[in-house]
């Protein structure tokens, strides 16, 4: 269990999610916890947990070692001048999930070398499956284990070069939308095929999970599993190529790197 206490700024559905995973995961207990918000009537089920609730962000920083941004993006640059004065170098790391704020921003706002981290979760955080890509700058090498372990408790994560967040943004977070999309369409076909929608829906979602989880317990590629289920003359080939004749794989990376063009179009 960590000993490091953490101040979560930001108590919306990213920050309560952080926080209820922390202390579910059993990797911090919730009285090493402070997590903030204007109306904290809000997190009032996190209070009752035992976590330090509260509107004022400086007294939130002053007795954490880590420090999270869970913020709008356009929030950041009055929260760091807010928080500032009560920062120290020596003290606090700093991890933005904010999107699109990059750690030369944060730098520059700062105007000291603090350990800074940017995380992207997805939304599958509230659930403690996000995946999470991390990048951190050259100040921080000695926390990363600790930043990677904090939010492996709440999915899976990886670090990356930071100028693959916007890419990740696309694969890791947009991507939960895609894949939900194509559970909708599976859904759509089964119930055409014969089953009520809740059936439809059931089976549609357990068995993407199911595949998902074949390939993160396995380490295969997806073309391995697919050979499995696929026979010759079979209705799963059958049904396979006429979703290509269909343009179902190019369709699904031009919407990739369509996302992806609109960040840096509006960067």
């Amino acid at each position: 269990m960590s000993t490091n206490k953490i101040a979560i700024i930001g108590g919306g559905n990213l920050g309560a999610s952080i926080a209820e995973g922390l202390m579910a995961s059993g990797f911090i207990k919730a009285n090493q916890i402070t997590i903030t918000k204007r109306n904290i009537q809000t997190i009032q089920h996190l209070a009752d947990k035992g976590v330090a609730v509260t509107a004022d962000n400086v007294a939130a920083v002053k007795e954490a070692n880590y420090v999270i941004l869970a913020v709008k993006p356009f929030q950041i640059k009055d929260i760091i001048a807010d928080i500032k004065s009560s920062l120290s170098p020596t003290q606090h790391t700093i991890i933005s999930v904010a999107t699109g704020v990059w750690i030369k921003d944060l730098e520059e706002m700062l105007d000291v070398n603090f350990a800074m981290f940017r995380a992207m979760p997805n939304t599958a955080i509230a659930i403690q499956q996000s995946m999470t890509c991390i990048c951190a700058n050259t100040v921080a090498s000695k926390q990363v284990a600790y930043v990677t372990n904090l939010f492996n408790q709440l999915g899976k994560s990886i670090v990356i070069d930071e100028k693959l967040m916007d890419a990740a943004t696309v694969l890791g977070a947009c991507g939960t939308a895609y894949a939900l999309r194509y559970i909708r369409a599976n859904i759509q076909g089964g119930i055409e095929i014969g089953f009520s929608a809740a059936q439809a829906s059931l089976i549609a979602a357990q068995t993407v999970k199911g595949a998902a989880d074949l390939l993160l317990t396995k380490n295969t590629h997806p073309e391995q599993e697919i050979d499995k289920v696929t026979t010759p003359m079979g209705c799963t080939i059958a049904g396979l190529n006429e979703m290509e004749h269909q343009g179902f794989s190019s369709s699904l990376i031009r919407g990739l790197t369509t996302s992806f063009q609109k960040i840096k179009k509006d960067m």
